[in-house]
């Protein structure tokens, strides 16, 4: 996948617009479920008028307590693997789909630094997950370079860009 460096709020939009488009003449709803980006993704998204037409809900999970009670991520999960892992973020959009009446979503969880990371977890580590109702949960691991507005930045950018490919495949 080609994420720019430091996508600008310009390219965002135009990424939250084309996902909007597909979702529309899909007629599908999204759903988000986010760690590491705070919100940006739903944010970015909802950000265009008639949102309310194709967006169905956006849930922000830092804590292990909150993945576990809100995407039903396996507490031995969160144990094993922590929450910067593949097995979670499949968990994360999966749980997204199940707990609500959207048709796709996609799920985020990173290192967005400026402390945070590991050795094995460097800061800029994000796990990006999207699923489509019916089908399989897919991940795919990023590095992204820079400071934490860099590191959320590229994530937003990634998970839309990532979306838009679930919805063609």
């Amino acid at each position: 996948m080609n994420v720019p460096a430091l996508p600008s709020d310009a390219e965002l939009r135009d990424f939250a617009e084309q996902v909007a488009m597909q979702v529309r003449q899909q007629k599908l709803m999204l759903v988000t479920a986010e760690s590491c980006t705070g919100g940006w993704i739903a944010k970015t998204l909802t950000d265009l008028p008639g949102s309310s037409a194709w967006y169905d809900a956006g849930v922000v999970t830092y804590s292990y307590e909150a993945k576990e009670a809100l995407l039903g991520v396996n507490p031995r999960t969160l144990e094993q693997t922590g929450a910067v892992s593949e097995e979670t973020v499949l968990e994360m959009v999966s749980g997204a789909l199940a707990r609500f009446g959207a048709g796709v979503a996609v799920a985020v969880t990173g290192i967005a630094g400026p402390s945070g990371g590991t050795a094995d977890k460097p800061v800029g580590t994000v796990w990006i997950g999207w699923k489509r109702r019916g089908g399989y949960a897919h991940a795919q691991l990023f590095h992204f370079p820079g400071d934490r507005e860099a590191v959320r930045r590229q994530t937003v950018a990634a998970a839309l860009i990532g979306v838009r490919k679930a919805l063609t495949a």
